[in-house]
């Protein structure tokens, strides 16, 4: 099975934000950038669940600006096998970007889709849902446990409510977004941050895309 792992650049989580002198939005200019929490504890499930033997490939897929092939890079050096950049320099709103997924989804044919349940710069909390609804897949969101059993191509999630747990079995394929206390995120070795370094990183544009 393949798993897509959709990953997001953001401001440092430890970065001090500051407003643009005209209020227009938050300054960016000179300021750490790394990927989002949320969607390393996406592709640190998806490592595991390769490392486990339940999954064959991990895909990182990421839509943005250039710079957001260095934030590829950090998923290579992380494990993933293959990344994937579709081009935009501006912001898109999250129907775009789940949009996008789709027809990545539908060129690369994964058996599941992980994402952050959010990103830390904008909290919209949109993108995996829409990404299932527009793919007509079960989704699984907030995720604090996943159990694939692949003879039977089903996902366990467990996920976090006001009154305890909830697990949900959702049918493969399906779309789980990730909480926070899933897992700890590995950090990448040096020789795998030099290995990432001289892959190649398979390039898109939203036109080619989004439908």
């Amino acid at each position: 099975m393949k798993i897509m792992v959709a990953i997001k650049r953001v401001i440092d989580y430890a970065v001090k934000i500051r407003v643009k002198p005209d209020k227009s939005g938050v300054e960016t200019s000179n300021v750490k950038m790394s990927m989002n929490p949320f969607c390393e504890i996406a592709l640190e499930e998806a490592l595991r669940i390769k490392e486990s033997g339940r999954a064959s490939e991990v895909v990182a897929v990421s839509v943005g600006p250039a710079q957001c092939v260095d934030t590829l890079r950090t998923g290579l050096a992380m494990g993933a096998d293959r990344a994937i950049h579709v081009d935009y320099p501006g912001s898109l709103y999250p129907l775009s970007i789940a949009k996008i997924l789709k027809a990545l989804v539908e060129a690369e044919k994964p058996g599941l889709l992980l994402l952050g349940k959010q990103a830390i710069d904008d909290d919209c909390n949109q993108t995996g849902q829409m990404v299932a609804g527009l793919l007509k897949w079960p989704q699984g969101t907030f995720a604090s446990k996943v159990v694939l059993d692949e003879e039977k191509q089903v996902a366990t999630v467990d996920r976090e409510v006001d009154g305890g747990l909830e697990t949900l079995c959702l049918d493969l394929p399906a779309v789980i977004t990730t909480d926070l206390r899933l897992n700890q995120p590995r950090y990448a070795t040096l020789p795998n941050i030099m290995k990432a370094k001289s892959k190649v990183i398979k390039k898109g544009h939203p036109t080619g895309f989004e439908r």
